[in-house]
């Protein structure tokens, strides 16, 4: 299973995948701006490692240890001084990066230290910026076009986001993600940040080309609610005509909703179909009703839609 995305909704796919299958490879966008990613960022010139890092603590197993090191890594100080803020993972990550020379050996180092059940790689060797074209940001002019550049920008618009795309163009993919790929059984976009985690993956061109000739079959994982900002105001399909126009060569083969999200199933069932899938619907979400997928929920709709 290779699943790819980044921030919480990755989280939440790969807490669910390491419940239904010993081999699950995360493939991580790697244009994070922010926070203690961007500042490691712009101080050393590497990637982004915290959507790596929470990647791998949710690989982290249900015992003492796995436990413990997702604690550890997810950990961040407080202070006064410059380290606040700074997680844990991230600089764990980066010492490994200055010591080996490698960003997917020192990610693999981390791995084998927290028992991760499975295994985390960038989507892209080198650090990239997201440029989105956003509808309305200024509010004296609600139908203009404003572009805005960097995953915080773009994450906080006001605006409505259009498309994007990333800087620089055309970057070079990780060959072992590229590889992870084409080698899948099965292939998760999604949930997560629809244009800051998950489409930038059909962006990279050596990746995307893995994505559309792979011989994997393809799922979508929708989301619980739409995001401020990035998608205001999206229904369950809408998601999947952005996919579409980002991505017209890649075909779905099933696309995965919260039965108890989706009021009209029609219009939803007729986007999957136009990608050549088939919609399931599931109780994915938490029990309290809160806008977060349940490990234990979506482990169980993943492993019936496996199993079919």
């Amino acid at each position: 299973m290779v699943a790819l995305g980044g921030g919480h909704g990755l989280h939440a796919s790969l807490s669910a995948l390491r419940r239904v299958t010993t081999d699950v490879t995360a493939v991580v966008t790697v244009a994070d701006d922010g926070g203690s990613s961007g500042r490691l960022r712009r101080e050393l010139g590497v990637l982004p490692p915290g959507d790596l890092r929470m990647a791998l603590a949710a690989l982290c197993g249900d015992d003492e240890w796995g436990h413990t090191w997702s604690e550890v890594v997810q950990h961040r100080f407080r202070s006064e001084g410059e380290l606040h803020g700074h997680a844990v993972g991230n600089l764990l990550i980066v010492a490994l990066w200055e010591l080996l020379g490698d960003s997917v050996a020192g990610l693999d180092w981390v791995g084998q230290l927290l028992g991760a059940h499975g295994r985390v790689l960038p989507m892209s060797s080198v650090p990239l910026d997201i440029v989105a074209e956003v509808e309305g940001a200024d509010p004296h002019r609600p139908h203009g076009i404003t572009t805005v550049r960097g995953q915080v920008a773009c994450a906080s618009t006001r605006g409505r986001v259009r498309s994007i795309s990333l800087v620089p163009e055309n970057p070079p993919a990780s060959p072992q993600a590229v590889k992870a790929v084409r080698e899948a059984d099965w292939i998760v976009f999604g949930p997560g940040s629809w244009f800051t985690s998950v489409l930038p993956h059909l962006l990279v061109p050596d990746l995307a080309d893995a994505l559309v000739e792979s011989k994997a079959r393809r799922m979508v994982a929708l989301n619980l609610s739409p995001q401020r900002g990035e998608t205001d105001g999206f229904r369950p399909e809408t998601y999947l005509e952005v996919l579409a126009a980002h991505a017209p060569r890649l075909g779905v083969d099933v696309v995965l909703a919260d039965r108890g999200v989706v009021e009209d199933s029609g219009p939803l069932n007729d986007a999957a179909k136009g990608l050549g899938g088939r919609l399931v619907l599931a109780d994915v979400g938490a029990p309290d009703g809160s806008p977060r997928h349940d490990p234990d929920r979506l482990a169980a709709a993943f492993d019936q839609v496996f199993r079919e």
